[in-house]
């Protein structure tokens, strides 16, 4: 699967299909030349019956500005994401942990792209 997201209502199917993938927060890289915002995901497949995942690259373009929130000292942590939002000028990408990422954007351009094979998992994400 890959998609593309250029209009506001975009962002809330985006917020759904990350919500409860996994990141590395090594897996998070800002290239300021490029303007770009890109992270490595495992995305939880709702999309399908059985549970599974799969490695997925989440860009988003035409960053001018990155910030992030409650960033634990290891790189190797590994955290959740709980939505992607949209806050004026800024998309917000709010992980479970207190962990934050902010992308300051001119325009929304979202990139979402699944790569390689999916796998199985036992254990599917609950909302209490």
């Amino acid at each position: 699967m890959a998609l593309l997201g250029q209009e506001p209502d975009d962002i809330a199917t985006f917020s759904a299909l990350l919500q409860d993938a996994t990141l590395r927060l090594a897996d998070v890289g800002y290239d300021r030349k490029a303007r770009r915002l890109a992270c490595l995901v495992n995305r939880f497949r709702r999309e399908v019956d059985a549970p599974s995942r799969i490695r997925c690259a989440f860009r988003i373009e035409t960053v001018g500005a990155v910030q992030r929130a409650g960033w634990p000292a290891d790189p190797e942590a590994v955290t959740a994401i709980l939505s992607l939002d949209r806050q004026g000028d800024w998309l917000v990408i709010t992980c479970a942990g207190g962990i934050a990422i902010r992308a300051r954007v001119e325009v929304i351009e979202l990139v979402l792209e699944d790569m390689g094979e999916p796998w199985a998992t036992t254990r599917v994400p609950s909302h209490d």
